[in-house]
């Protein structure tokens, strides 16, 4: 093909994506980086024959914050690739839904193809027999998500099972700019050339990826859950030194006890997603264009506030606050800054569970004028002035021969991250109950 008429080719595809534009508008959500408005399509009956019967209750199965642009996408995105994005699903269901973001492209994002199935086993490309499903967006195969923004796809039935892997492939043919990535996914995904968006074999699907792209919720149709506990962390939530591929973060663990213990005593029936970004803070935003790692603060309605059928908020963050000041930092300015959180959540009448930061000495950065700042704010939320309950991972893992440092089992080896047992032990800890009941009407 001579260069001629390449561009004649490329400008025959905008021409298409101009028109889709209109056509599908009300399936996209504007995200200006501090929320998104709401989704129209998403909610709306899919006009393909794989539509759901409405019955049971839409929960959020799986979800990552968009972290940041993938550098060396720049230029031209992932352009004539297949993203094949797998993700470990909390809950059952009769039918599903995705989100695909694009908040840190500065082109429009073209998705022509995408589809949901079943991976044949964990940690594989492979899709299992008969649950290969194309999605639409708006009763359309393709869809334009605006820069800065994001799209919820239509409903289709599949049955998906509790704890399994599924996959979630996008295919894109033109430039979009930067990738919207989870950076530290702890899960491999796969790439692969051209549009291999059905295709069921692994074959085609020769480059792993550490990186989850696009893709920043799969939500199920269920009836075994009734809500979404939404967890808004930093790296201690992400997972960053669990082992690759085990699902061994402590919100993983979490969702596996409130599934065991569910319609017992007081236990409520909530799927677990995980909203943390390695890195994260609750007052200060990283750099760039439109920032990587966005605060607690600023991406608290977006990543929390609008997840799929929230019903209570684990809050996790502080220490980064803490580690990455180069001034000593007021407790107060923390603590003020987590109040804010609870206040947003209250708003929704949703609940909060807050935990106290955990040690580090031993972790590059470590004073002790950063201890005390550590120890003050965890004083204060125990005293029950931030959240409406606590839970106390700093107790449940420090070493108690010497408090500042985590227990040697429980830590990974850097002294800040907890290893696979100290993550299981945070899970352990967390009272189920205190995730049930209404908000206070004021702390």
């Amino acid at each position: 093909m001579t260069k001629r008429h390449g561009y004649a080719l490329l400008a025959a595809v905008l021409a298409v994506v101009v028109t889709l534009c209109a056509a599908i508008y009300l399936g996209v959500a504007a995200d200006d980086g501090n929320g998104p408005r709401a989704d129209v399509a998403g909610d709306r009956t899919s006009h393909n024959a794989a539509a759901p019967a409405s019955t049971g209750t839409w929960v959020g199965a799986w979800s990552a914050s968009p972290a940041g642009a993938e550098p060396g996408t720049e230029p031209s995105g992932l352009a004539g690739r297949s993203v094949r994005n797998v993700v470990h699903t909390a809950a059952a269901g009769t039918a599903a839904r995705i989100t695909l973001s694009n908040l840190y492209g500065r082109q429009p994002l073209v998705i022509t193809h995408a589809t949901i199935a079943v991976a044949a086993t964990a940690n594989n490309a492979a899709a299992a027999v008969d649950t290969m499903r194309r999605l639409t967006f708006g009763g359309a195969t393709t869809v334009v998500v605006p820069s800065g923004g994001q799209v919820k796809s239509d409903a289709v039935r599949v049955r998906v099972p509790h704890g399994v892997d599924v996959l979630v492939t996008t295919y894109s043919p033109t430039p979009s700019g930067p990738v919207t990535y989870h950076p530290r996914a702890r899960q491999i995904s796969y790439v692969a050339d051209g549009d291999r968006t059905e295709d069921v074999s692994a074959v085609p699907y020769t480059e792993q990826s550490p990186y989850w792209r696009y893709l920043t919720a799969v939500d199920v149709l269920s009836n075994e859950a009734t809500g979404t506990v939404a967890v808004l962390g930093d790296s201690l939530t992400d997972g960053v030194t669990s082992t690759v591929g085990a699902n061994r973060r402590w919100t993983d663990v979490l969702s596996e006890r409130l599934r065991a213990s569910a319609g017992s005593g007081t236990t409520p029936r909530y799927t677990v997603v995980n909203q943390g970004i390695s890195g994260n803070r609750v007052l200060a935003t990283g750099f760039g264009r439109r920032a990587d790692s966005p605060s607690g603060l600023s991406r608290f309605g977006r990543d929390v506030l609008d997840r799929t059928n929230v019903r209570a908020v684990v809050i996790d963050l502080g220490v980064n606050d803490i580690l990455r000041n180069p001034n000593q930092v007021d407790p107060r300015t923390v603590t003020d800054g987590l109040r804010t959180l609870v206040r947003q959540a209250h708003a929704h009448g949703l609940r909060v569970v807050g935990a106290t930061l955990m040690p580090f000495q031993g972790y590059r950065g470590y004073t002790d004028a950063r201890e005390a700042v550590r120890q003050a704010v965890n004083a204060e939320i125990r005293a029950g002035r931030v959240y409406d309950a606590v839970v106390d991972f700093d107790r449940a893992l420090r070493d108690p021969y010497n408090p500042r440092r985590l227990r040697t089992d429980y830590d990974s080896g850097d002294h800040l991250h907890p290893s696979d047992k100290g993550f299981r032990r945070m899970a352990d800890v967390f009272d189920l109950k205190d995730l049930k009941g209404s908000a206070p009407a004021d702390l």
